[in-house]
């Protein structure tokens, strides 16, 4: 052959694969014959012939490719809809696709059409399956003279497997599957046979040496593979999934052995990545009166080789702003998982900070340590015991307090979204007894955070979001709490409008403290307007009150506003502009910029 005609032939290619396909003027066509609408939707949402076609850069290569592999899937709808007869035609340019070669396609495709006939709907004639776990039944449409539907065989099978999994018998599977069209009847005749296995028992959870940072003997103890008891694959999906939880690993999977052994026992074998041990964070928040509050924190998920995390935090708050001076905050964290339960983690933990706020300067220190433990995977819980020791500056002159806190918390979070939720709710209780070594005093604070979120219209376009803050301090004066235990409104975690700090117990002479008794309430209307881009409604009232339950001296304030969030894929950034509704409603506004939803 001679050079010229090789080099025609590369040039074909060539224009083959980069001449751009005219989108405007093609013309796509899909007649499907006399199908039900919900068919003939599918057919059009399945084929990827009218997706390409659309694309701007598409070249006829690409269209031809698709229109080719179009067979397979129209193919896959109609079985998955019960049709075993049907006749597809894909025309280019009047010729089927099918026979058009895929290296020697046209450079130009000017026309492409579809003709669908799906046929007759076959009906099952028998439908047979087993054994099922006694007291069971197929799935719903596996019956003689339902749609033969390929995806309901497909559930069928696959229900069995599970049911029978799901009772103790690991190795269930298929063993035998016999499935017959019959064109002359419309019909379609399935037999599926179900080899149950033994029922199995947790075995030993063994961890390849080498495979982690994480000690073999802390895997096993943090995954808490009920070793002896009779196999559940919800057991089985807690353990990794308490693996996971640490934080100390990128991916988990719990392998079964190929084959139980003596005493009908299922090994496992734990394959497993790790993440990376550090980890640092910052965040940002402003408010036109609060001024700048800058955040960070630093991360080790696997400190001591048990994924134990250690965690530092730290915040700098108050910088420019005009509410006090400026606020230090420094806090640590050690965890250590599966300690006593596999669901039950030993912590400690200490707090450093200075507060120069509106009414009070103090500066504290805690420390103290206790147990978390997770009852499922919406609800934990933590108990404990904490030194304090405060030095407080505020219009009830200058003291230094000491107490003994025993703090417990339950926190139950079934949120679709943390950072951004459109459904679910999140309740958090707080309650912490204390006792004062220097006058035996007996007190507590109780706090409670309850928020929820309902979703409206198509993809949850509304959300309508709610939170209502109690708050309240008995058995101890004013004097002998901390401030920063008593109870503050006003700003952006309570009332915005209003000045941070702005409600608290007038004392008469411009004094000033925080109370015993606390209320809030908020309420957001979040529309989204295009996929990152939302405005936000908001409305919020709060209540201070000096006694422990609100029944006197105390006040109410109230503040709204307008917001706008962006959605950056890892959570919202907020800036809302919000005004008083008392008296200075209309002419005092307040500005708060931050990442996250306000709640």
């Amino acid at each position: 052959m001679s050079d010229s005609r090789w080099m025609a032939r590369i040039l074909c290619a060539l224009v083959l694969f980069l001449v751009p396909l005219n989108a405007a003027a093609m013309n796509v066509e899909i007649n499907v014959i006399g199908a039900r609408e919900e068919l003939s939707d599918r057919l059009r949402n399945a084929s990827l012939v009218i997706e390409a076609a659309a694309k701007e850069d598409a070249t006829a290569q690409d269209v031809l490719a698709a229109a080719r592999a179009d067979y397979l899937r129209l193919i896959e709808v109609l079985y998955d809809e019960g049709h075993y007869g049907g006749v597809i035609n894909i025309l280019v340019d009047g010729r089927e696709a099918a026979d058009i070669s895929a290296l020697a396609g046209p450079p130009k495709i000017n026309n492409v059409r579809l003709r669908i006939e799906p046929g007759p709907l076959f009906r099952f004639s028998q439908a047979d399956i087993g054994p099922l776990v006694n007291n069971t039944a197929p799935v719903d449409g596996y019956a003689v003279g339902e749609a033969a539907r390929a995806g309901v065989i497909r559930r069928a099978a696959r229900d069995a497997v599970t049911t029978w999994r799901e009772v103790g018998h690991a190795k269930a599977q298929v063993d035998e599957q016999r499935i017959a069209a019959d064109h002359a009847r419309d019909a379609v005749l399935s037999d599926i046979r179900i080899a149950p296995g033994p029922r199995l028992r947790f075995g030993e959870l063994t961890v390849p040496e080498g495979e982690s940072r994480v000690r073999p003997t802390r895997v096993r103890a943090i995954a808490g593979l009920p070793t002896g008891q009779i196999y559940a694959p919800e057991d089985l999906q807690e353990a990794e999934q308490r693996l996971r939880r640490t934080g100390a690993f990128r991916s988990v999977v719990l392998e079964e052995a190929d084959a139980p052994t003596s005493g009908d026992r299922l090994d496992f074998s734990a394959a497993l990545t790790d993440a990376k041990p550090r980890r640092v964070g910052a965040g940002i928040e402003l408010s036109s009166l609060e001024g700048l509050t800058l955040s960070g924190f630093w991360l080790h998920r696997n400190l001591l080789g048990g994924a134990e995390r250690l965690r530092f935090d730290f915040e700098v708050g108050g910088i420019g702003g005009n509410s006090g001076g400026i606020d230090y905050v420094l806090g640590g964290r050690y965890e250590r998982p599966a300690t006593l339960t596999p669901d039950t983690s030993l912590f400690l933990n200490f707090n450093i900070q200075e507060l120069d706020e509106p009414e009070f300067r103090e500066r504290s220190i805690r420390v103290g340590g206790g147990v978390m433990h997770r009852f499922n995977e919406k609800l934990t819980g933590e108990t404990g015991i904490a030194y304090q020791y405060s030095e407080i500056d505020d219009d009830l002159g200058s003291r230094s307090l000491e107490h003994l806190l025993f703090p417990a918390n339950l926190t139950h979070d079934d949120r679709d979204d943390p950072l951004d939720a459109t459904d679910g709710w999140y309740v958090r209780l707080e309650g912490t007894p204390f006792i004062s070594p220097d006058t035996d005093k007996i007190g507590s604070r109780i706090y409670a955070d309850a928020r929820s979120y309902i979703g409206l219209g198509e993809e949850n376009r509304f959300v309508v979001a709610s939170r209502l803050q109690l708050g309240s301090v008995s058995g101890a004066d004013l004097s002998e709490v901390p401030p920063d235990m008593l109870f503050f409104s006003g700003g952006a975690g309570t009332v915005r409008g209003h000045s941070y700090q702005s409600l608290a117990i007038d004392l008469g002479g411009g004094n000033r403290i925080g109370g015993r008794s606390f209320l809030a309430l908020s309420s957001e209307l979040r529309t989204r307007i295009t996929d990152v881009w939302s405005v936000v409604a908001f409305a919020d009232t709060g209540f201070v009150g000096q006694d422990s339950w609100g029944t006197e001296n105390g006040d109410w304030h109230s503040g709204a506003g307008l917001g706008a969030r962006y959605d950056t894929g890892i959570g919202p950034i907020r800036v809302d502009l919000a005004t008083p509704l008392d008296g200075d409603a209309g002419q005092d506004f307040e500005l708060y910029i931050g990442i996250g939803q306000a709640f």
